[in-house]
């Protein structure tokens, strides 16, 4: 146990816990779940704004036993929440087997982006957490609770949960044959065309700077026994030098281009393992919008260029396969995503963020849990159709409010 402060990976909160604990068995962890009257599991840091924070006592998974347990039969495996994807993913192809989709980044820990609904990308990837067969998790009173798809409804309920409903310990995932891709990347793909980058291939990024109406760079993941693309694919140039998304930066840190052909934990995250991808010294924003008002949704934000160009690092857009997950951010429609990855400073970002969700309240966005955002409680309640249930079931399970959090109560008040 520690009473250091500690910060996220950007370094934008530091979290006011009373201490740090990093339990080395379940059991430890149940008795300290049970003891704490505030507490929250943290992974890797990457949350940009305060959902994780607590004034009682923060937990690293990171001592639990990083088991990874194959079930080939049935086609999961269960893992320990607490481990990286790029470390699971490295396991699993080891094994012939693989995950339908990853993050950009493989850092990031499997509890923490399933907590919040993070993704890759392609017209018919889910996000991560729809992979989620199976959880466990330790509950308010130290009780620990498994949970499967045998559970209907109320689990697709439990896996979307910020964290909550309770510790998650470990998380069984759906598996698939091991896969090839080949990666490259385009630039100056004209905005009309981007629905049709977007079906283009396995898993498709474009990334724009705002300073033009091109988008600047299309980032391909095609499955390797594709064709390759045209040297004029789509109006395009191919890239004749590696890329990174974020101009200026070293493309040491990003996964194969040129087509090079490799295994699927290679190529569809946007970063190596063995890299980051910056400093942190970055704020991140994500907004989640119907695929239908994609485009009046651009359009929109086009509008405002001028603002967003000088505040900003680079605009990634990727598109997702509807779920039904409860809190996720793709419940019951096929997704446009525009993220924003900003200059770190606040002051200079909030009043451009405030902005950016006024042009886009006609097209109902739904916010990433894990980034920056000002949206109206009432107004993010509304466009999520089964908050209401996530609220009961949020009382149900924790009525005391062990994991609860400031950002929690502000958008999940107390009854």
């Amino acid at each position: 146990m520690s009473g250091v402060a500690r910060r996220n990976w950007a370094g934008n909160v530091h979290y006011a816990a009373r201490a740090f604990h990093e339990p080395t068995t379940l059991d430890e962890l149940r008795r300290l779940v049970a003891g704490s009257d505030r507490l929250r599991a943290v992974g890797s840091g990457h949350s940009f704004n305060r959902i994780g924070d607590t004034t009682g006592d923060l937990v690293s998974l990171a001592g639990l036993p990083p088991t990874v347990e194959i079930d080939r039969e049935r086609g999961t495996v269960t893992v320990a929440a607490g481990l990286r994807y790029g470390d699971v993913a490295t396991r699993l192809h080891e094994q012939g087997l693989a995950l339908a989709n990853l993050a950009s980044l493989p850092h990031i820990s499997v509890a923490g982006a399933i907590a919040t609904g993070t993704h890759g990308s392609g017209d018919g990837n889910r996000n991560l957490a729809a992979a989620v067969a199976g959880l466990e998790i330790v509950t308010a009173d130290g009780d620990v609770l498994t949970a499967d798809r045998s559970a209907g409804d109320r689990f697709a309920g439990m896996v979307v949960s910020l964290g909550a409903l309770g510790v998650v310990t470990r998380v069984t995932l759906d598996v698939l044959p091991a896969f090839d891709i080949r990666q490259y990347v385009h630039e100056g793909l004209p905005v009309e065309a981007l629905d049709a980058a977007f079906a283009s291939a396995y898993s498709v990024s474009g990334f724009t700077s705002w300073r033009s109406a091109e988008i600047d760079q299309v980032w391909r993941k095609q499955l390797a026994e594709a064709p390759p693309p045209e040297p004029d694919w789509l109006g395009t140039a191919p890239a004749d030098r590696p890329a990174h998304p974020v101009p200026g930066m070293d493309p040491v840190s990003c996964t194969p281009q040129f087509g090079e052909p490799g295994p699927w934990h290679e190529r569809l995250p946007h970063f190596r393992l063995g890299f980051m991808p910056s400093s942190g010294d970055e704020l991140q924003s994500e907004y989640h919008l119907p695929r239908s008002a994609g485009a009046g949704a651009l359009a929109a934000l086009g509008g405002m260029r001028d603002r967003i160009a000088p505040v900003l690092q680079i605009c990634e857009l990727r598109t997702i396969a509807a779920d039904e997950l409860w809190l996720s951010p793709h419940q019951g429609r096929d997704t446009l995503a525009v993220h924003f990855t900003w200059v770190d400073d606040a002051a200079a970002v909030q009043p451009v963020l405030a902005e950016i969700e006024a042009r886009l309240a006609p097209f109902d966005p739904r916010p990433h849990w894990g980034k920056v955002f000002d949206l109206d409680p009432a107004v993010v309640a509304a466009t999520f159709p089964r908050y209401a249930d996530f609220a009961a079931l949020l009382t149900e399970l924790d009525p005391a409010g062990v994991f609860r959090t400031d950002l929690l109560d502000h958008y999940f008040p107390r009854a």
